[in-house]
């Protein structure tokens, strides 16, 4: 006879007649270990205040210096760094209604959005295709795409300038929506690759026998059981967009037609004396689009990395 180890048998039901029942044991401990106060200090809330406080620390700095007044912003040694009794709101004036912030603000969201939507278009048609249509080398295909994400931007922007100016979009924000796919369609692509293959191909299967024809099938089953890696697609190809530098710098002139990255450093930087309120006010105000784009789909997000690290 074995032993049970990890069970009891009810003796109460043994000695009453009716059959025994086995009781497994409690290994259920779990989190118990957290339930003493000085150990959920120290496990739990003491490095969850470290990272919160490491994470929004650069807010709280661009914030405070937004307000800060000149003479507070360079003399360190009079006044504290990290508090102000006399805020002002002249710096974030001078950004809303004495720059063309605005302008470079509508420019970032045109040109992230346009470019995220071309990108995202073209990596579910690629991935759909390399995924799902059996031909001799898919493999290959997917591994040379991904491959050409890692090209660094700086060898690119001087032959892709050439063309750019050959094509009359030098200083336009058409040559940005249409240069700045070349490097946000590979990882996009690379990522759908790895979220379509989580899904079962057999649900195809049963669509290609009723008659639906592949356009039906990426349409109408596959893009709903994938929002999730679209998601991830559209802010990883959104915030690579809206951050992005270099293209920006070499293919936009005018400062009306600037994005926020290039605009605020070039026009609150008069060689050496910078302008750290607006610098950091303008810093601020731009980076709170992708704050609450992440706040609101970061679950999404992370599920579509996982789901496309894991194939």
């Amino acid at each position: 006879m074995t032993d049970l180890p990890t069970s009891r048998i009810d003796i109460k039901a043994v000695l009453s007649g009716s059959s025994p029942t086995v009781a497994m044991d409690d290994h259920s401990e779990g989190m118990s270990y957290l339930q003493s106060v000085p150990r959920r200090l120290v496990t739990l809330y003491l490095p969850l205040t470290i990272i919160v406080i490491v994470l929004l620390f650069p807010f709280y700095w661009m914030g405070l210096t937004a307000i800060k007044p000149d003479e507070q912003l360079l003399d360190l040694d009079k006044y504290n760094p990290f508090w102000t009794w006399n805020p002002t709101f002249k710096h974030i004036h001078k950004l809303l209604f004495e720059s063309y912030y605005p302008y470079w603000l509508w420019n970032t969201m045109y040109v992230a959005v346009c470019a995220t939507i071309l990108s995202i278009v073209a990596s579910v048609l690629a991935a759909y295709a390399i995924v799902r249509l059996r031909y001799r080398g898919a493999q290959w295909v997917g591994g040379l795409i991904f491959l050409s994400y890692l090209v660094p931007p700086s060898i690119l922007f001087i032959p892709l300038a050439t063309v750019v100016f050959q094509y009359g979009l030098f200083d336009s924000p058409m040559a940005l929506i249409l240069t700045y796919p070349t490097i946000l369609i590979p990882f996009s692509t690379w990522l759908l690759m790895g979220y379509f293959k989580t899904i079962p191909f057999e649900l195809e299967e049963c669509a290609l026998i009723d008659g639906a024809s592949r356009w039906q099938i990426l349409v109408k089953i596959v893009l709903p059981l994938a929002i999730p890696g679209l998601i991830s697609a559209f802010i990883f190809c959104f915030t690579l967009c809206w951050n992005e530098f270099i293209y920006a710098l070499t293919f936009l002139q005018s400062t009306q037609n600037k994005t926020v990255p290039v605009a605020i450093v070039n026009e609150f930087v008069d060689g050496d004396i910078y302008r750290w309120g607006s610098l950091m006010a303008g810093a601020l105000a731009g980076s709170l689009p992708l704050v609450i784009l992440y706040a609101f789909f970061v679950e999404h997000y992370v599920s579509a990395m996982t789901g496309a690290v894991k194939e």
